[in-house]
């Protein structure tokens, strides 16, 4: 019997190395080698403003630093933004595939666009900041929190799912290892793009993290980046996590995932030499920096704590 090929695509694209003339960071199904997910990273001066074509897609508009106003089907959507990615959950918005919309933004700045190869032709929607629910997973140093802005079940779409995850400094998340790369009751297939963003040091000292993914038997895969500021890794199929955060570094990471399955839905399975730890958790205290936002934002938009032993992680 042979052994499977190993996935020889470049899945580690360091900060500018995926950029385009339109684009700081352009990842398509197309570019990815895949068939669903994309993720484009719009970068504004003071008073620009750029055109965009959904085409096939469905995009979520997800400002990452900075505030945008969105004008498409005689309608205008004014996102406040925020200063950083760090700053709390942001309000959004939803474009339906087939559309054309203009993106401005009179102060300028960072603005992700999440996207999907859609079936379906939704409404074109505004994702107010306070509806995002807000999620403490793990406990001790694999504390991390998780803003639901578009996931299953929370905001709906046709193919897309996305979140975003922020790990204080010295934690681990997307942890234990976990894969949804095939459909059953238990698991969804879902390609997914990491978007990584690290908090400088105290004097602006840039940071870094780590991220995992490798393969089965049958699918051999194997990635280990050092990965920096803005830096991006495709996960195709397989198990992936953990991301660990050096210490004095908070990591976050946006989420993009969409499949070819007609249920949109994110369930996954663990790596089993790993999925003890789970049950370390237990007693063990959310990390107390978190949630990492404002004490203003957290108070009216207070986090939810999951079962430690829950079926919707990472």
């Amino acid at each position: 019997m042979t052994t499977a090929a190993r996935d020889t695509r470049t899945l580690h694209l360091p900060a500018g190395s995926a950029a385009t003339r339109d684009y700081a960071l352009e990842v398509t199904p197309e570019s990815a080698g895949w068939t669903h997910s994309g993720l484009r990273v719009l970068e504004l001066v003071p008073g620009g403003r750029r055109r965009l074509h959904t085409g096939e897609d469905e995009v979520v508009v997800v400002p990452l630093s900075g505030g945008l106003v969105v004008s498409c089907d005689d309608r205008t959507l004014t996102l406040a933004g925020r200063a950083n990615v760090f700053a709390g959950p942001t309000d959004f918005a939803y474009l339906p595939r087939g559309t054309t919309a203009e993106l401005s933004s009179e102060g300028g700045g960072r603005f992700a666009l999440c996207a999907a190869r859609a079936r379906r032709t939704l409404p074109l929607r505004h994702g107010p900041a306070a509806d995002v629910p807000v999620e403490l997973r793990g406990a001790g140093s694999c504390s991390r929190q998780v803003n639901n802005f578009a996931t299953a079940g929370v905001f709906e779409a046709d193919a897309l799912i996305a979140c975003e995850v922020i790990t204080p400094g010295g934690n681990w998340s997307s942890y234990p290892p976990h894969k949804h790369d095939e459909t059953s009751e238990v698991e969804t297939e879902l390609e997914e793009i990491y978007y990584f963003e690290i908090a400088p040091g105290p004097q602006g000292q840039p940071g870094l993290a780590y991220h995992r993914v490798y393969g089965t038997p049958g699918r051999p895969i194997d990635v280990l980046a050092e990965v920096r500021d803005r830096d991006v890794v495709l996960v195709p199929h397989g198990w992936h996590g953990p991301s660990i955060a050096a210490p004095g570094h908070d990591l976050y990471y946006l989420n993009v995932m969409a499949g070819p399955g007609p249920e949109r839905a994110w369930r996954i399975v663990d790596d089993p030499a790993h999925a003890w730890i789970r049950g370390t958790w237990t007693g063990q205290d959310v990390d107390p920096r978190l949630p990492l936002h404002s004490p203003d934002r957290a108070a009216t938009h207070p986090p939810t704590r999951p079962d430690q032993n829950g079926a919707t992680r990472p």
